[in-house]
């Protein structure tokens, strides 16, 4: 009964509160679970031409990379025939855990609008319906650039730190035969990272509203922000220069985007006031 009763928000207690959040909680988790059988099923696609497509030659970054040097003049130096190393599962489970989590973390990445849907009817009815209409498109622009990010890490940061991985070799004697899991959590943690990084401008957005961040201070401290990105970079993308700076330069972008969209909201708030 507590799922269907529609309660006032201006007369609810912290536990009804609570309560609210748990059947918002309980859905979203659904969701996730939904898309996570999907992809659970389809498990032919998800693995072989996702999660292993970058592990192939004929990926299409490996391509454009290989266009780009024979455009340039640099005959084929840009173009991997083979990547040297393989994936391999040393566990009894190995292989069905990995199915199962990797299932749970592209349900949650398909499942991600609606997750934001759940979490905006949570927070809707306590704002003001000027502080509504100034969010509307919340959850088109948050998919939006979680999807762009996603897309960024999948097909720019995993295949540059799988090269670089997979062909770094300390010593000839030395074979690189990665775990299942170490390959997937490269991938995922590429993938998620840069999703989540994407939505830089958007948390700027609600920083500015409730008064904790404004234009004058993110010019004031972009010198730290960059050294905070090129510390991100570093995590989320294989140790050489080049990647880092593939990396730090969208969210360098997205963070001068996120002083524009402080200073519009600060300008809407003066003449509000």
């Amino acid at each position: 009964m507590a799922a269907t009763t529609k309660k006032d928000p201006q007369y609810m207690s912290f536990l009804d509160h609570l309560e609210e959040l748990r059947w918002h909680l309980i859905r979203a988790t659904t969701a996730v679970l939904i898309t996570g059988i999907i992809a659970f099923i389809a498990k032919e696609f998800i693995f072989d031409v996702l999660i292993f497509g970058p592990k192939k030659p004929d990926f299409p970054t490996y391509k454009g990379l290989c266009n780009l040097s024979k455009t340039m003049g640099l005959d084929e130096s840009l173009c991997f025939k083979e990547l040297p190393f393989s994936v391999q599962s040393r566990k009894v489970s190995g292989q069905f855990s990995v199915h199962i989590w990797t299932s749970i973390t592209a349900g949650f990445i398909m499942a991600f609008p609606y997750i934001l849907y759940e979490f905006w009817k949570f927070i809707a009815p306590a704002m003001y319906d000027n502080e509504k209409k100034s969010s509307k498109g919340f959850i088109i622009i948050c998919s939006f650039l979680f999807f762009l990010g996603v897309l960024f890490g999948y097909y720019i940061i995993t295949p540059l730190s799988i090269n670089f991985l997979g062909g770094y070799q300390v010593s000839k004697e030395v074979l690189n035969e990665f775990d299942i899991d170490s390959y997937i959590a490269l991938v995922r943690a590429s993938v998620i990272a840069c999703g989540l990084i994407f939505e830089l401008p958007v948390i700027m957005f609600f920083l500015t509203k409730i008064g904790l961040v404004t234009p004058e201070f993110l010019r004031k401290y972009r010198k730290f922000a960059l050294v905070i990105v090129l510390i991100l970079s570093a995590i989320i993308t294989p140790p050489d220069i080049a990647s880092q700076v593939i990396v730090a330069i969208p969210v360098l972008v997205l963070y001068e985007i996120s002083i524009f969209i402080s200073k519009a909201v600060i300008k809407k708030q003066r003449k509000i006031s």
